[in-house]
């Protein structure tokens, strides 16, 4: 009798754990080239150690692999130049390119500062409540907004940036507690900080630097700091850190990873990436970016993020892009349906203006995707990748994901940019005598045979037969297929995959 009182009280003690979302996965392919959820409740006596074997050995909070799709937002004192890039300063008076020169002296005239530029950064119209509804309007389960970027400046109160925070100069405002407040008070998105472990021209870090990373004044007295104030502070559930040249052993990062995971008033629920040293990156932490829009095409053993931005040119807000640099529809609609198959999430950028404004053509963009997902989301949240094949093997631009409800396998075929077709012909499902075909977002019946070559042949329905978004991409909901074998999948060329970020750095490392 003891014994059936104690389970059942450990069953309602689990399924309180899973109804309030704080069960933890571990994403791995296993044999079978299925990704597996290992979904375990979280308990006070797991603990890890400061090392990177025990850090990545903490299972990969479940809503992040569920969630799929975050916006990332990049705003800064770079956002009143808003010229070239959210590199303006470094490419100013960093490298001292030519342009850069030319249009601060033509613009403001000789003698102006990087630090001048701080009392023109207003977020006169920043509404943190407005800018939480568009990023949920858009479909997004998360977001992860720059708390400081490697110009320094601190978008929150820092008490180790001083005179230069977004409350000494500025907005005088508390920037990331506003939208943190906005986002938990109006929406079910998780809040996320970014945040730059280095500075470019911070004195401190260039002595450390000088110094070949062998001394630590500004890990100790600028960045270990102000990361355990945000986490604090904020309780952000997503830590996406970046700018770490040096090792990771210099930047103590699994020191702070562990207190983190032990100890964090987010010890939970966080989750963090790889950008934690040069010997970290694409290796450690909770989900891999390895790059700036990071596209692996193939699974991976790992969690991974692609992280990319509307305007094809640059992550801060610029005056003087134009309308042939801004992504399209389709095109973001391709990366997130790719990204997806493949078994990662995309991080969407938007740069909004000093004045905090979201550009309308950025916020067109968010509400097209949520506009697609609300009828396709279904093939894209809480999905893993269908181990059989990720693409089409006879019809391009056919990208697969998948659901599993106990033995039951749903596979979702995401067809994009093919209504000037009559029919579509897929040559990965093996269809069984109890396959079901259909639209997801369609009721209406669904036309489809078999190829004597085994091919599973569609007729695509007139366009206004087909739900909205159909234009940019439709799913087939493809039920009780044959078992296929899975396919071999390449191995992750990380050299390959570091190279873009590396050259960044080593350039800008060569020039200090």
């Amino acid at each position: 009798m003891a014994r059936r009182v104690l389970l059942m009280v450990a069953l309602v003690l689990y399924a309180s754990l899973f109804a309030d979302g704080i069960i933890l996965q571990k994403t791995k392919i296993s044999a079978s080239g299925y990704i597996d959820q290992e979904k375990l409740p979280a308990t006070k006596s797991v603990r890890y150690d400061p090392t990177w074997e025990s850090i990545d050995s903490r299972p990969l909070p479940a809503w992040y692999d569920e969630a799929k799709f975050g916006i990332f937002i990049h705003w800064g004192v770079f956002s009143v130049p808003s010229y070239g890039s959210e590199w303006f300063w470094w490419y100013w008076q960093g490298e001292k390119r030519p342009d850069f020169i030319a249009f601060v002296n033509n613009t403001y005239g000789p003698g102006f500062t990087y630090a001048d530029f701080a009392p023109h950064f207003k977020a006169t119209f920043y509404e943190p409540k407005r800018w939480a509804k568009t990023f949920e309007a858009s479909g997004a389960k998360y977001i992860v907004l720059t708390s400081k970027h490697h110009e320094g400046y601190t978008m929150w109160p820092s008490s180790v940036s001083w005179n230069w925070n977004a409350m000494d100069v500025g907005p005088h405002r508390d920037l990331v507690g506003e939208l943190a407040d906005a986002v938990r008070s109006t929406t079910k998105l998780r809040f996320g900080l970014y945040h730059s472990m280095f500075e470019w021209f911070n004195p401190m870090f260039k002595s450390d630097a000088a110094n070949n990373y062998t001394t630590q004044e500004y890990v100790a007295t600028k960045t270990l700091p102000e990361l355990y104030d945000i986490v604090n502070k904020y309780k952000p559930e997503i830590i996406w850190s970046d700018g770490a040249p040096g090792s990771s052993k210099y930047w103590n990062s699994t020191q702070f990873l562990a207190w983190l995971y032990n100890d964090s008033p987010v010890k939970i629920t966080v989750v963090t990436n790889d950008r934690w040293g040069d010997d970290a990156m694409c290796k450690h932490g909770g989900f891999l970016t390895c790059d700036d829009r990071y596209t692996p095409s193939h699974l991976l053993n790992n969690k991974w993020e692609d992280c990319m931005t509307i305007d094809s040119y640059s992550w801060g807000y610029r005056r003087n892009m134009m309308m042939s640099q801004i992504l399209p529809i389709e095109t973001l609609i391709t990366s997130l349906v790719t990204t997806v198959s493949y078994g990662g999430n995309l991080l969407l950028n938007v740069g909004p203006t000093s004045d905090g404004i979201i550009p309308p053509i950025f916020e067109e963009r968010l509400l097209q995707i949520g506009k697609w997902l609300g009828v396709n989301g279904e093939a894209i949240y809480k999905t893993q990748p269908w181990p059989t094949a990720q693409n089409d093997s006879t019809t391009p631009n056919v990208w697969y994901t998948s659901k599993t409800n106990g033995k039951s396998l749903t596979v979702y075929a995401i067809i994009l940019n093919s209504l000037a077709k009559d029919f579509i012909v897929l040559g990965c499902p093996k269809i069984s005598n109890s396959t079901k075909v259909s639209i997801v977002g369609c009721e209406n019946d669904v036309e489809w045979d078999t190829l004597f070559t085994g091919e599973l042949i569609v007729t695509i329905p007139r366009q206004q037969d087909l739900p909205d978004g159909a234009e940019w991409g439709f799913t087939l909901k493809l039920e009780n297929l044959q078992q296929s074998e899975t396919s071999k999948q390449p191995t992750v060329n990380y050299d390959s995959a570091l190279s873009h970020k590396s050259k960044l750095l080593h350039a800008w490392k060569k020039s200090i």
